[in-house]
């Protein structure tokens, strides 16, 4: 059965107005090549002069166009994750990388998806998110003790450490984990750029988040959390007892919260510094007003999200007039989404700027699985911005940034930066004067 999501035009009768794939002359998008990853923007305009919304790929096709990715994305009803496209791409069906990709939560739907988000949304709420402010401000200021008087940083390497010390504090976890859980969600980080090349380094990375996660609920069932707060991890341990969920989808959860919970704020944080260091006066204002940088935050998801997301079909379905087959490998880049022409100044960063429904940005995703922890990003984002715009002073760049691979999780590899050092007298009860 076809199901058609968009009406042809209302002049022409289906049998003509329906196009098969094959028909249509579709441009090629090179994604896995370096000069795409460095420029996607110039690759997406010049895509869209052939067709308005639909291109190809080595991999699949990439919906391109806003309106059609909104539409798409959600109907949940006719539209299913496609990890087991993915693992099948990179030939690592039955491994353990493989596994946990076609387990973790987004890769179920339905009965299945509701059950496991259900668990964590109480905890995933705007309320929640703020209620963790405080950590945040800490971890933040703590990093920017060692890290501002310096002068000078690969912004992209300060960046990493924050989500990850975040999520550590947020289940209990000790801070001497922290620098290997890094470099392990850092090699995560690019499973989905479709390099078979990149597969063992996937394979020891999962391993090491696997023997983590694994100690550290052994030692929370031994001895408790050592402040006595409950948390994440109790959570779970208590719907666990309950029989809610298995042992290991535990562990799968748990892995699933860090790599989740790691990329899109270490990219979006280090791709804004990226608009900044071109814009002192907002870069200044962030510095002076906390509540500002709520707006310069959500213009930058709309300007740059790291992800690019991937359905298929579940039946046959008609899309603008186009048949597309049941388990067509569909990648929708909402990496670039909000750059949109139908956007009005697409390309210019203006925080603050009026949302309307039509150029509401789509960086977290829609329908059902849309990121369950975008609060809990948006405010980490906003106190890390503020913390760093007032003590990381007059930022300036040191080197061209280099690009990690599109698609997946896309964005800068490499931000090296100076900027006037923090010195001892300029610091007074964890502020900087």
């Amino acid at each position: 059965m076809t199901q058609k999501v968009s009406a042809p035009s209302p002049d022409a009768s289906p049998a003509e107005s329906t196009l098969q794939l094959s028909d249509l002359e579709l441009p090629y998008l090179p994604l896995q090549t370096r000069e795409f990853a460095q420029d996607p923007i110039r690759y997406f305009a010049a895509a869209r002069e052939t067709h308005p919304w639909l291109a190809r790929s080595e991999a699949g096709y990439v919906v391109h166009q806003l309106k059609a990715i909104k539409d798409l994305l959600g109907r949940d009803d006719i539209m299913r994750t496609s990890f087991d496209g993915i693992v099948a791409l990179m030939q690592a069906k039955g491994t353990p990388w493989g596994r946990f990709t076609e387990e973790q939560m987004l890769a179920h739907s339905g009965a299945s998806h509701k059950r496991l988000r259900d668990l964590l949304a109480p905890r995933f709420t705007p309320r929640q998110a703020d209620r963790h402010r405080p950590l945040m401000r800490k971890v933040v200021a703590e990093l920017l003790d060692e890290w501002a008087p310096k002068g000078q940083c690969d912004f992209e390497e300060f960046a990493s450490y924050f989500p990850v010390s975040v999520l550590c504090a947020m289940v209990g976890a000790p801070a001497g984990d922290i620098p290997h859980l890094r470099a392990s969600l850092e090699a995560l980080g690019l499973g989905f750029s479709l390099n078979r090349n990149h597969l063992p380094a996937l394979q020891e990375a999962i391993g090491v988040l696997d023997h983590f996660v694994q100690k550290l609920v052994r030692e929370r069932r031994a001895s408790g959390r050592p402040d006595g707060e409950s948390d994440l991890l109790d959570l779970l341990l208590e719907v666990s007892g309950d029989g809610q969920l298995t042992e290991r989808e535990v562990y799968d959860m748990l892995i699933f919260l860090f790599v989740a919970g790691y990329d899109t704020s270490k990219n979006v944080l280090t791709y804004t510094m990226h608009l900044l260091l071109e814009r002192p006066e907002i870069y200044q204002r962030c510095a002076a007003d906390s509540e500002y940088c709520q707006q310069a935050i959500e213009e930058a998801l709309r300007y740059f999200s790291p992800s690019t997301v991937f359905r298929m079909p579940m039946r046959d379905i008609v899309y603008e007039g186009v048949l597309i087959p049941k388990d067509t490998m569909l990648f929708f880049p909402l990496s670039i989404a909000g750059r949109d022409p139908a956007i009005e100044e697409a390309n210019a960063y203006i925080p603050g700027r009026v949302v309307t429904g039509e150029n509401r940005h789509v960086a977290f995703g829609r329908g059902m699985h849309i990121c369950m922890g975008q609060f809990i990003a948006r405010a980490q984002l906003e106190e890390g911005l503020h913390q760093i715009t007032r003590r990381m002073r007059n930022p300036r760049r040191m080197g061209a940034p280099g690009w990690r691979p599109f698609p997946g999780v896309w964005g800068i590899q490499g931000l090296p930066i100076s900027f006037d050092a923090e010195t001892p007298a300029q610091r007074v009860d964890g502020a900087t004067v």
